[in-house]
């Protein structure tokens, strides 16, 4: 069976998504009563600062275009959904700043959608084989289509972030920490593999007006790309997504997990591309972040010379929470350093990460490092941060223990840090704050 998948460079507003969707094969058999779950991508926001959306976050032209495309159809029950981490599990200001931001509240007013937060609804518990279990929201579970709009972006733990990533945000808080397993097995890409798998009928349309390197957040590097891939298949809607990143289907370790558990091959021999040349708006857009040949230092550090710290490279175990702490960590010891060498610290992250031998301080962040390493006899003094997620004030308190001077700025206010990326976005009209407001 050969999948349909169109590629359309994006030009203007509405007709070049309906023209991506229609080059598809359209949504199929839709109607007045068909229940349509609309899931974009937030992967971050925050209410305290501007911040750098582009190939972050799904753009609300986008979604303006799928809902009016849909309302073509006739179709009257669209729900809005998404569940957005933020720093602290509870907030529900947050997501209701971004919805109101992003112009959802006005789509809402204008066509009837209901718009929610996926954590403040309930879930279901699925299993999903192998021991594996999750608990997706009932709105998803229970519409008869998922719009999946993901953004075309490289991810640094899963290499890229397309449709199947994006349904991550369905699932609740502690399935998601599940996700992030230590099992070298059954480990991050091995379960988001199958998060598809009890969905209704998804159509994927991948946004990439703007894509995104070193994603999946505002410290990657934008692209202004124009670019639309759709497809009825979101396996081969995310296959064509690699390819434009720059990469094989064979190179992203949970689309091999996905086809293999589908009988599906791993190139194009199955898919149709239509509208547009995959050879032409390919771009190799990197996903990893630098380190060290030996990964005990981010290479920026290790360029402006710091000297007795070992922080190692992030790992598919290190959650959301974590990781978002864990650049404004490692901006905060960049600023710190002033030329005089540490005492042999070493900050672990994750979940399975161990100490090494020899390191005079080692810091703890977080209850899953603590968990595992609090009675280790290689670690000289131990300094823990046991908080899920971590405490920003016992992270700083830590880091000065450990004789790393931080200013607690962006620590105590990560909100405030987005901010910063900002700069290298200036005077660049390409990027254009108008594509994430609805007027």
């Amino acid at each position: 069976m050969e999948h349909l998948v169109s590629l359309v460079r994006y030009e203007k507003p509405y007709e070049s998504v309906k023209k991506a969707i229609e080059l598809a094969g359209g949504f199929g058999e839709i109607n007045k009563n068909t229940k349509v779950f609309i899931k974009p991508n937030i992967v971050f926001w925050t209410k305290e600062t501007n911040f750098p959306k582009w190939g972050v976050i799904t753009s609300s032209r986008v979604i303006e275009d799928v809902v009016s495309v849909l309302k073509d159809f006739g179709v009257d029950d669209i729900t809005l959904g998404e569940g957005i981490v933020s720093n602290h599990i509870k907030d529900s200001a947050t997501p209701a700043h971004a919805f109101e931001t992003l112009g959802y509240n006005t789509l809402k007013k204008r066509f009837g959608l209901k718009v929610i937060n996926v954590f403040e609804h309930p879930f279901r518990k699925i299993q999903l084989g192998d021991g594996i279990a999750l608990n997706y929201n009932i709105h998803a579970l229970e519409s008869d289509m998922i719009i999946d709009l993901p953004v075309l972006k490289t991810h640094a733990q899963a290499v890229v972030s397309l449709g199947i990533k994006n349904l991550k945000g369905l699932i609740d808080v502690n399935s998601r920490k599940k996700c992030h397993s230590k099992d070298s097995v059954k480990d991050l890409n091995y379960t988001i593999a199958r998060l598809p798998e009890p969905l209704p009928p998804v159509f994927t349309l991948i946004d990439g007006i703007f894509s995104l390197e070193r994603g999946p957040g505002f410290d990657g590097k934008a692209h202004r790309s124009n670019i639309l891939v759709a497809s009825k298949d979101i396996y081969s809607a995310d296959k064509v997504g690699a390819k434009l990143l720059g990469y094989e289907p064979s190179d992203v370790p949970h689309l091999v997990h996905a086809l293999k558990r589908k009988n599906r091959v791993l190139t194009l021999q199955d898919t149709v591309v239509v509208g547009g040349s995959l050879k032409e708006l390919k771009s190799r857009h990197e996903y990893t972040f630098p380190y060290t040949k030996d990964n005990s230092l981010p290479l920026p550090l290790y360029r402006l010379g710091i000297k007795g710290l070992r922080y190692p490279k992030y790992d598919l175990t290190i959650c959301t929470y974590c990781s978002n702490l864990n650049g404004i960590i490692l901006y905060s010891i960049a600023r710190a350093w002033k030329g005089h060498e540490w005492d042999g610290v070493e900050i672990l992250t994750g979940k399975s990460m161990r100490p090494t031998l020899g390191m005079k301080k080692t810091v703890l962040l977080g209850k899953c490092m603590y968990s595992l390493n609090k009675n280790d006899p290689n670690i000289q003094e131990l300094i823990a941060v046991k908080g899920c997620p971590p405490d920003p004030e016992e992270i700083v308190d830590a880091l000065h223990k450990a004789g790393i001077p931080v200013d607690p700025t962006f620590i105590l206010r990560p909100d405030l840090f987005p901010g910063v990326f900002m700069a290298k976005y200036e005077g660049r009209p390409e990027f254009d704050e108008g594509f994430f407001r609805i007027s």
